[in-house]
């Protein structure tokens, strides 16, 4: 039996929506959490069934259809599943220190400077003029204008128009994930100051997140140290200092949460990735869950993984590092049939 997990643990387990009452839809998972780690398309849908009941995949398909969701590149360069309210906060603090790592890769791949101008400008031009389109049908796009998109030049010339704010991805359909234009598909917004944009980050990011501190901050949005300390310094006043250093959005001590009931989360689960250390969670067992970028599904019992999982005909098969009690055997058993039919219904 894994040991039980501290109180800092505890309470982080209670704001990522996996103890006490559960969410009430896709949205607003990703209004609690605010960015849920995207690249995985069904890793984004099994962090919604974790956090909320009796929901299946093509309910967040649908949030997705509907434009109350969307899918792009923010915080850390990677794809994140943020309600599309919030998209503007976090494309205007998380994006910018991406452009220059962008512009390497796309000159790693052949694409010019000029190439990779004229490749956003047709990516624009199609979602404007066409509306939705797949990644293949903007790479036809593409190679008609003679912009390279070989190797991983078509991913970074994606990822380029979507840090300068052109293009999400929007509906889903089947096995593909459209892009649409984000004038259409998000709209206007309006400017908000940079302080009020990183303390509205900091506060948000407790919400889903807190016990934390700044170094939490930073690494999870992407940001400066810098940053994330004068965000955090912005909202002091609705904060509550834990043990340690650790700050959360309380006015008083709270009572240690319960325990979340044995759980089956999936691949990139939220909850491995917004703190610097991982270790809470995953003890020795690191290498096993995370392993060159790469966050396998895992099993959660008291707070601790005690296993991993994956998907054979459509039935899940886990793995456990060691034997589990009977009871919490059991569960997951059951959370495993709800896995199954959570995502049978695409």
């Amino acid at each position: 039996m894994p040991p039980a997990p501290s109180a800092p643990t505890a309470e982080r387990l209670a704001s990522q929506l996996l103890s006490g009452p559960p969410a009430a839809d896709a949205v607003a998972v990703a209004k609690h959490l605010l960015a849920i780690q995207g690249q995985d398309i069904r890793g984004a849908r099994l962090a919604v069934r974790a956090r909320t009941r009796g929901l299946s995949a093509a309910d967040v398909d649908r949030a997705l259809n509907e434009g109350l969701l969307l899918i792009t590149w923010l915080n850390r360069g990677t794809l994140h599943l943020v309600r599309t309210e919030d998209y503007p906060l976090l494309q205007a603090l998380t994006t910018p220190q991406l452009l220059t790592g962008n512009a390497r890769r796309l000159a790693q791949e052949g694409v010019s400077v000029e190439a990779a101008d004229r490749g956003v400008a047709v990516i624009e031009r199609s979602l404007t003029e066409e509306g939705p389109l797949t990644r293949n049908q903007l790479r036809d796009r593409l190679d008609s204008a003679d912009v390279p998109t070989q190797g991983q030049a078509l991913v970074h010339l994606l990822m380029l128009s979507s840090l300068r704010g052109i293009a999400v991805r929007g509906p889903v359909a089947g096995s593909d994930h459209a892009f649409v234009s984000v004038r259409d598909w998000v709209g206007a917004s309006a400017t908000v100051g940079r302080p009020a944009a990183l303390a509205e980050l900091a506060r948000r990011f407790l919400v889903g997140h807190g016990p934390a501190d700044d170094r939490d901050l930073a690494k999870w949005a992407g940001i400066t140290l810098r940053d994330a300390r004068a965000g955090l310094s912005a909202v002091a006043d609705t904060m509550h200092e834990r043990p340690g250093g650790l700050l959360a959005i309380s006015e008083v001590t709270t009572p240690q949460p319960k325990l979340p009931p044995p759980r089956l989360l999936g691949q990139f689960d939220p909850l491995l990735l917004g703190w610097v250390s991982r270790e809470p969670i995953v003890g020795s067992h690191a290498t096993i869950v995370t392993n060159n970028g790469l966050f396998r599904p895992f099993a959660l019992v008291r707070g601790r993984a005690v296993g991993t999982w994956s998907m054979k005909k459509g039935r899940v098969v886990l793995a456990t590092f060691a034997p589990l009690k009977r009871a919490d055997a059991n569960a997951l058993e059951s959370d495993a049939a709800d896995v199954e039919r959570f995502l049978s219904r695409t």
